[in-house]
C-alpha cells in the first residue's frame, strides 16, 4: 500500500472555541488541515466588524494517515477523533472538496444540527403549505412528514427540513 493509500480525511473534536488556533498551530506543523470558517459582522457597542467563524463548532478535518491521526490528537487543543462503528470516522475527498466549494460561493453560509422530535409541532416556513403548522410524524434523512389537521382532515406533506421551524 502506497503512503497516497493510506492517507483519509477524517474530523477531530477539539476543545470549545480552539477550532481555528488549533488549524493554524497543526498546519504550521505541516499537517493537511481543514478548518472550514464563514464571515460574520460582529457588533461591539462602538463598531462592527467582518470576523471569521468556524461553520462546525468544534470540529476540524484533516487528510492523514494512522500515524498522524496519533500525532494530531496529542495536540493540547484536540480533545478525540470523532469515530464511527468503533473507527476514525472516514470523510470522501469529494464531500470536503464541496464544503470548499460552497462556502467559496457562499462565505456567509451557517451549519445548524436540527434536533427535531417525534410528535413536535412545527410551522411550514416556505412553500405553498406556509404559515401551516403540522405534527411530525416521520423523518427521512433531511425531509419531514408532517400531520397537518385542516378542515377536519388530516393531510400528511413531505417536506425538507430547512422548510420547518420550530414553534
Amino acid at each position: 500500500m502506497s503512503k497516497s493509500d493510506s492517507r483519509y480525511w477524517t474530523a477531530f473534536y477539539t476543545k470549545p472555541r480552539n477550532e481555528k488556533k488549533v488549524a493554524e498551530r497543526l498546519s504550521e506543523q505541516g499537517f493537511d488541515i481543514y478548518c472550514p470558517t464563514r464571515t460574520v459582522i460582529k457588533q461591539w457597542s462602538d463598531r462592527k466588524k467582518k470576523v471569521k467563524e468556524p461553520v462546525f463548532n468544534s470540529y476540524i478535518f484533516a487528510n492523514v494517515d494512522e500515524l498522524e491521526r496519533q500525532e494530531i490528537l496529542r495536540d493540547q487543543g484536540v480533545a478525540s477523533s470523532v469515530f464511527w462503528l468503533k473507527k476514525p470516522v472516514v470523510i470522501r475527498s469529494y464531500e470536503i472538496e464541496a464544503i470548499r466549494e460552497f462556502l467559496e460561493d457562499y462565505p456567509e453560509a451557517k451549519a445548524e444540527n436540527i434536533n427535531l422530535k417525534y410528535g413536535q409541532e412545527l410551522e411550514i416556513s416556505d412553500g405553498p403549505l406556509r404559515g401551516e403548522r403540522g405534527e411530525l410524524i416521520k423523518r427521512k434523512g433531511n425531509r419531514v412528514i408532517l400531520n397537518i389537521l385542516s378542515l377536519n382532515y388530516s393531510l400528511q406533506a413531505e417536506i425538507s427540513v430547512l422548510k420547518v421551524q420550530e414553534i
